[in-house]
């Protein structure tokens, strides 16, 4: 399309643009960034999003039911007692980096076996870098697709371009 083409068209592209970016930045901030941050002595609250870093003895215990190279429990938090945690659990974290997704299945885990409780807390910090990055990255494609790739006012024809002339014979 040549520029007189795109400056028709442009009200349409704008709001097709802005669209984008208020797409972009509601899904950013839908989704969020959070972080794991220790427990200090406040009990969490049925529901809350936590992290349980198991000790040896507890990869043992847990070894048979979640398997034996488990590094960390993240899930929501069912119930908590004195002496064990019930999560529904969402993810399993294995000591040589691996990930396993699970589909908040409910396992009990003793006290004993936890080294650290982590709570999942929303990042307001990494969210608005997050944030700002989709933005300039949508308003980058977006100025691509205003102003195209090409430049304005360059009407030449460049030499490997078909220029002849059809001769029709009768």
């Amino acid at each position: 399309m040549g520029p007189l083409g795109r400056a028709c068209t442009g009200g349409n592209e704008l709001k097709g643009v802005r669209s984008l970016i208020g797409i972009g930045l509601l899904w950013t901030l839908v989704m969020g960034c959070y972080k794991l941050v220790p427990v200090t002595g406040n009990p969490l609250p049925v529901g809350s999003q936590l992290s349980l870093v198991i000790n040896d003895a507890g990869r043992a215990a847990l070894g048979g039911s979640m398997g034996p190279e488990i590094a960390q429990i993240e899930g929501r938090l069912v119930q908590k007692d004195s002496s064990e945690f019930q999560v529904a659990v969402s993810m399993v974290h294995l000591i040589r980096g691996g990930d396993q997704a699970w589909s908040g299945e409910k396992i009990r885990v003793r006290t004993e076996f936890v080294v650290a409780v982590q709570e999942r807390r929303f990042s307001k910090s990494r969210t608005a870098i997050i944030s700002a990055a989709v933005v300039g990255a949508l308003l980058l494609v977006a100025r691509q697709s205003l102003l195209g790739a090409g430049r304005e006012g360059d009407t030449t024809i460049p030499p490997d371009s078909s220029d002849k002339i059809r001769i029709i014979r009768p």
